[in-house]
């Protein structure tokens, strides 16, 4: 089938070639949203979300260390990507070595492929990268609730470059959908380093296959093996069909919100000395219980955390004690607050919860 026979089955096409309606899975994949960090050093012994929203770093066991950075580097058309750079090399690779830069994607997301039944759909992903030289890296999308995966090599250069890989459907194999609900059930994944547990076999590229760990990574070159190495990505979209279309750009108000389900950050150097975002009572003199305000529905129930000192305004400035100060009575659309301050005012005084000038409160649902 012709890309415009192809592109005519998506519906309507505006003037300037672009497919109408929603069609990238990926959140964030312009980069556009950090609001963790902008950069974090020393990554390599633990896996986490570091700057770029959404994007999980997995770094199993590696010796190797990279600085992952929101860089204004992109291409024409994007203002950011994530740039990691190699500043402790890892020439003796262990067999279990691993490190993926990756989204995590819920069921509830997914239907549209129609995973494992007939009529089950094809899915492409396109991306722009570059990097200090030539390498090979691997891009992998993995079925967590069946333990299937497929992938495919790609290559960089010094300059950007937008890679298209379709992934075939997988049809009714015996394998169950996805399931329709909250939980983890996808994973797009790069691979940019990898020992022999997971480089040992032969990479699957032609059809779905049950997980064998050594044929995920086959063929990889590793981006530690120098401390000049760096790699940037950004431009990255899923879409369901077999063509790669133009990235589907939003802005970045939509971007934060999609990203907010994840994740929220009240931060007095973002969002201003004495912000308010929050209210509540006060039990006793040292004593307030509140609720924070949570602009969307998260995905599940937030891990909350503050650092920092903000504070209880009221009958009284007192600001909050950084440990013990967060409450257990927490849901996906509220988080309940049961704070330690500095001893002022009276049971039952009406108080706002504000940043003060260092503080920070965080909403963590991610997958």
């Amino acid at each position: 089938m012709s890309k415009a026979a192809e592109l005519a089955k998506w519906g309507e096409v505006s003037t300037n070639g672009q497919v109408s309606g929603r069609r990238n899975i990926v959140i964030n994949g312009a980069m556009q949203v950090a609001q963790r960090s902008a950069s974090v050093t020393g990554i390599g012994a633990a896996d986490g979300y570091f700057t770029c929203d959404r994007w999980h770093l997995v770094s199993g066991a590696t010796a190797g260390r990279l600085t992952m950075t929101q860089t204004a580097d992109g291409p024409v058309g994007f203002a950011n990507c994530i740039k990691l750079d190699c500043t402790t090399a890892d020439t003796s690779i262990a067999a279990g070595e691993n490190v993926l830069l990756q989204q995590r994607f819920e069921g509830q997301d997914l239907q549209s492929i129609g995973k494992g039944v007939t009529g089950a759909k094809e899915v492409t992903v396109s991306f722009y990268v570059k990097a200090n030289a030539a390498f090979t890296f691997g891009c992998e999308v993995y079925d967590q609730d069946n333990t299937r995966q497929i992938t495919k090599l790609f290559n960089t250069t010094t300059g950007w470059v937008r890679h298209e890989i379709t992934f075939p459907a997988d049809v009714d194999d015996g394998s169950s959908p996805f399931g329709d609900d909250n939980a983890r059930s996808l994973d797009l994944s790069f691979w940019l380093h990898a020992g022999t547990t997971y480089t040992g076999g032969t990479l699957n590229t032609a059809a779905w296959a049950n997980t064998t760990a050594a044929n995920r990574a086959a063929g990889i070159d590793s981006f530690f093996s120098s401390t000049d190495n760096n790699f940037f990505i950004t431009g990255v979209q899923m879409e369901v069909g077999s063509v790669a279309t133009p990235f589907e750009h939003r802005s970045y108000g939509e971007e934060l919100a999609l990203c907010r389900r994840y994740f929220i950050k009240y931060d007095h150097a973002v969002d201003g000395n004495y912000a308010r975002v929050g209210f509540g009572t006060r039990v006793n003199s040292t004593s307030v219980r509140g609720i924070l305000n949570i602009p969307t529905t998260m995905r599940t129930t937030p891990t909350t955390n503050v650092s920092g000192t903000p504070r209880c305004e009221g009958s009284g400035a007192a600001n909050i004690s950084s440990s013990g100060s967060v409450g257990t009575n927490n849901g996906p659309y509220s988080v309940g607050l049961d704070l330690t301050t500095a001893s002022v005012g009276s049971a039952d005084d009406a108080v706002v919860i504000d940043l003060g000038t260092s503080g920070e409160f965080t909403m963590d649902s991610e997958l």
